[in-house]
Parts: C-alpha cells; sequence; structure tokens
C-alpha cells in the first residue's frame, strides 16, 4: 500500500479528522472511519481475494458459454461431413458413459448408505444390549435378607 498517501489507514491528522467530522455530520460515517484506520491495511489483501474468487466464477461462466457456441449443442457443422459425423457420434456414445457412470454411482451411494444403515443399527443394538444387561435387576443382597424389612441401612 502507497505510505504517501494523505488518507490511508493509519492514525494521520487527516483520517483523525475525518473521523470526528465523520461523527458530528453522520455517526455511521465516524464509524467507517474508524474501521478504515483500523482495519483498512487488511482491505488489499480482502479486495484481491474477492477478486480472485469473482474472476474464477466468471471464467466458469464464460468457458460454458464458450463451450456451447463452440459445439453448438450439435447443430453447429464444420463443413466437414465425415468429421461432423464422427463427432457427433463420440458425443453420443460419451454422453451414454455419462449415464452409465451416474447410474454407478448412484447404485454405490445407495449401497453405502445402506451399509450405513446397517453399521448404525448393529452398534445401537449392541448399545441397548449392553444397556439392558447394566441395568437388569440384579439379586438381593443376601446379607439385607439377614437384617430384615425393615432394618435401616444406617443403623450399621
Amino acid at each position: 500500500m502507497n505510505t504517501s498517501a494523505l488518507i490511508r489507514p493509519a492514525w494521520t491528522p487527516a483520517t483523525i479528522a475525518l473521523m470526528v467530522i465523520g461523527f458530528m455530520v453522520f455517526w455511521p460515517l465516524g464509524f467507517a472511519m474508524l474501521a478504515y484506520i483500523i482495519w483498512g491495511d487488511r482491505l488489499e489483501g480482502f479486495k484481491r481475494d474477492v477478486n480472485r474468487a469473482t474472476d474464477g466464477i466468471f471464467a466458469g461462466c464464460r468457458r460454458g458459454s464458450d463451450k456451447a457456441a463452440r459445439w453448438g449443442n450439435g447443430s453447429a457443422r464444420t463443413g466437414n461431413v465425415a468429421f461432423d459425423d464422427w463427432r457427433e457420434k463420440e458425443l453420443e456414445r460419451l454422453a451414454e458413459e455419462r449415464r452409465k457412470l451416474d447410474d454407478m454411482l448412484t447404485e454405490f451411494d445407495d449401497y453405502a448408505r445402506e451399509l450405513r444403515r446397517a453399521k448404525d443399527q448393529d452398534e445401537f443394538d449392541r448399545f441397548m444390549a449392553n444397556r439392558n444387561k447394566s441395568t437388569a435387576p440384579t439379586k438381593a443382597d443376601p446379607s439385607a435378607a439377614k437384617r430384615g424389612k425393615d432394618s435401616n441401612l444406617l443403623d450399621d
């Protein structure tokens, strides 16, 4: 960042004056100037990251529109009939392969989901069996029978 600028994210007389004037005119302007003074040095990296992200998004849109224009969704012809026929057959073959791969992916996801469900069910059944074992009523303490029903445990 240029350190010789009059208004830069630092505690300079100009930025302090703008902050005070901002608070006097409209308080959110004063807060905005205060935020710029405190965190303004991070603004350059933030702008660079935002620009890089939006460039990536719009580059994907450009690639998609270029591809659609180039292939024309099967309607654009090059003038070479043999090449156009071969290209259409290859595109159909690739589309069929894509459908097969998508079907296989769906089948695998269903299989993996069923395995996870079975594993979860097994773990739950094991938990319930352990829980039922630990909460099952145990045999009465023989020493309690000797003391009698009405005896108090604190009397011992």
